[in-house]
C-alpha cells in the first residue's frame, strides 16, 4: 500500500512528467523521495493511508482514546486485527481490503500506548487485564455481543488472553506467531533456546534506556530490527516511513515498551486455561523470536483448533504471505 498525501501528488505528478534528472531508481533519487514524504507529518501521511480503502474511528475505554481504521459494510460480521510490537494499526493494511471483499465489517485500532491512541502513564495500566478490557469496549461500542477476533504478536497474545477470560465474547480466534500463555510461560522456564530468544523482553524491563536506544539515529533499532528478522523485500521504505511515524508519537516508545514491563510486574490468572472458541494458529516457522514447537503445544490447549504453517515465513506472516493469511482469516470466519 503506497499512500501519498494531497501535498506530494504535485512532486510525484512533476517526477513522472520530467523526472528527477537522476537515475531512475537511484540512491539519490529515493532520498530526494525520501525527504519529500518526511516533510509531510506522520499523522497526515497515515490520514492518506486510511482514506485511500477506509475511514478513521475512535473507540473509548475508562477516558482513553483508541484510533482505529475501520473499513467494510456497517451490518457485516465484525473482524478486529490486533496489532503488535513494534507495529500499530498498519501491520494488518494488507487483509483489511480481502476481508472487506468477504463481507465483513473490520476494524484495525491502534492498542494502547500505539501511535494515535491514548498513552496512559505508569505500567500498571498496560496489565493484560486493561488490554482485554480496550477489546471489549470496541466490542460494545459497535454494538457487537460477539467478535472475530485476530491478533499477531503482542495482539495474540491480548486474543488468546480475551478468548480465556471472555470466551461467551468471541465468535472465533485467529493467531498469529504466538502461542498459548501458558506454553509461553512453560517454555521461557524450561527451554534455554526460547529463554535467550526472549532477551529483550528481559532487556525492556530497564527504564529509559530501551526508549533511548530504539529513538537514536531516526529510529534505526526498530528499522533495522523489522528488516533483519524478516525475508529480504518485507519492508520497503514507505512502510519504514509509515512506523517511523507511529514511534515518533510523544509518549509512543515509552507506552510500547510499557507492555513488556507490566508482563512481568503484574499478572493475570485464567481460571480455565482451556480455550473453548474454534481457533486458527498460523506460524511462520524461519521464526527468530519464538520456537515453532510452541505453536503444537498450543493445540493441546483448545477444544477445537487448527494448525497453519508457513515453512519459508517468518515472524512477520501477514506481511510475507499476505493473499494466504488473508485467505486463511476469511475462510475460517466465514464458515
Amino acid at each position: 500500500m503506497q499512500c501519498f498525501p494531497e501535498e506530494l501528488m504535485p512532486i510525484f505528478n512533476e517526477i513522472e512528467m520530467q523526472g528527477t534528472g537522476l537515475l531512475p531508481g537511484s540512491e539519490q533519487e529515493a532520498l530526494i523521495l525520501s525527504h519529500a514524504r518526511d516533510s509531510v507529518s506522520p499523522e497526515r501521511r497515515q490520514t492518506a493511508c486510511a482514506q485511500s480503502e477506509s475511514s478513521v474511528r475512535f473507540f473509548q475505554n475508562a477516558g482513553l482514546r483508541f484510533h482505529a481504521i475501520t473499513a467494510g459494510p456497517k451490518d457485516g460480521p465484525v473482524v478486529v486485527l490486533l496489532h503488535g510490537f513494534p507495529e500499530f494499526w498498519y501491520g494488518w493494511h494488507r487483509q483489511i481490503e480481502p476481508l472487506v471483499s468477504a463481507g465483513f465489517r473490520v476494524v484495525v485500532p491502534d492498542q494502547r500506548g500505539y501511535n494515535l491512541s491514548s498513552k496512559p502513564a505508569g505500567v500498571a495500566a498496560y496489565a493484560l487485564t486493561e488490554l482485554v478490557s480496550d477489546i471489549l469496549a470496541i466490542a460494545d461500542q459497535l454494538g457487537q455481543d460477539k467478535i472475530f477476533l485476530a491478533g499477531h504478536d503482542w495482539g495474540a497474545a491480548v486474543a488468546w488472553s480475551t478468548a480465556l477470560l471472555h470466551p461467551q465474547r468471541i465468535a472465533k480466534l485467529a493467531v498469529l506467531n504466538v502461542p498459548h500463555p501458558a506454553v509461553m510461560r512453560k517454555f521461557l522456564s524450561t527451554h534455554p533456546r526460547q529463554f535467550f530468544r526472549s532477551w529483550y523482553m528481559f532487556f525492556f524491563q530497564l527504564p529509559w534506556l530501551p526508549e533511548a536506544l530504539f529513538s537514536t539515529f531516526n529510529f534505526r533499532l526498530g528499522a533495522r530490527a523489522l528488516l533483519h528478522s524478516s525475508r529480504p523485500g518485507t519492508f520497503s521504505a514507505e512502510d519504514l516511513a509509515q512506523y517511523r511515524g507511529a514511534w515518533s508519537q510523544p509518549g509512543a516508545l515509552t507506552g510500547m515498551i510499557n507492555w513488556y514491563r507490566a508482563l512481568f510486574r503484574t499478572g493475570v490468572k485464567f481460571q480455565d486455561k482451556n480455550v473453548r472458541v474454534p481457533t486458527r494458529i498460523l506460524w511462520g516457522e524461519r521464526d527468530d523470536f519464538l520456537l515453532s514447537e510452541m505453536a503444537h503445544d498450543s493445540l493441546r490447549y483448545c477444544t477445537s483448533a487448527e494448525l497453519f504453517t508457513f515453512a519459508n515465513a517468518t515472524h512477520w506472516l501477514q506481511h510475507e504471505e499476505p493473499d494466504r493469511v488473508s485467505q486463511i482469516l476469511a475462510d475460517f470466519f466465514r464458515a
